[in-house]
């Protein structure tokens, strides 16, 4: 039980760090982080998780992390429900815990947002569904070769949070006008269950992109990689 619990709060920093610096830094008057910040904001949440965690769960934090490292054949089958279970009750929570802090402050509306992510016009940009459902397919197939290549046996040691953390960073910078990034079923659910109405209605697309992106990352690291193996 204790890498499902090692997951359930990893996944609940990198909800509250991430979605708690767009909803209550990004903006903020004056010294608003804005979406450079929000991006380092998301890749130091796994950053700082890989480091504490990763040698009791592998710190995945996301669905599509734990369904890829699967398709790759680095995860067990029978660990993979439990796994995304967690990890989507460590998201919830954390939405909880972020809600409670914003609607501390006068004037705080929650349908505005929420740091969900949306396509439409609930995207950022105004970007339509195909195109985000591109993004977040594209985003999360990268993701998850960079995830197999960096702890790959080969690869130096003790340097993969760096790679991943960056990965998620750049992938944020790219994506944030599109969708608001998600890449991670988890992280969607976890804000989109407190908002409901739209947010709740475009959540089967931050699980079907993700999913098949992370198969697909997985197919495309083992179709390159050069080992025996």
């Amino acid at each position: 039980m204790k890498k499902y619990a090692a997951e359930l709060v990893g996944t609940f920093w990198l909800v509250l760090g991430g979605c708690g610096s767009a909803v209550i830094g990004a903006a903020f008057p004056e010294l608003g982080i804005g979406h450079l910040g929000v991006s380092l904001a998301f890749g130091l949440t796994v950053l700082t998780m890989a480091y504490a965690i990763g040698h009791i769960s592998g710190c995945h934090l996301n669905p599509a992390v734990s369904v890829g490292l699967w398709a790759g054949g680095r995860f067990p089958a029978k660990d993979l429900v439990p796994y995304i279970i967690a990890q989507v009750i460590g998201g919830i929570l954390a939405g909880g815990v972020l809600y409670l802090i914003a609607t501390g402050k006068a004037g705080f509306d929650v349908a505005a947002g929420f740091a969900s992510n949306g396509y439409g016009k609930h995207s950022p940009g105004g970007y339509t569904m195909q195109a985000a459902l591109i993004s977040e397919v594209v985003m999360t197939m990268i993701f998850i070769v960079v995830i197999m290549g960096a702890t790959d046996k080969r690869a130096p040691a003790g340097f993969a949070p760096i790679a991943i953390g960056l990965c998620l960073t750049l992938i944020h910078l790219i994506s944030i006008p599109v969708t608001n990034t998600s890449v991670n079923p988890a992280r969607s659910t976890g804000v989109a269950l407190y908002v409901g109405d739209w947010a709740t209605a475009q959540l089967w697309l931050f699980w079907l992109a993700p999913l098949v992106g992370g198969v697909l990352g997985a197919f495309i690291y083992r179709l390159i990689d050069n080992s025996e193996n």
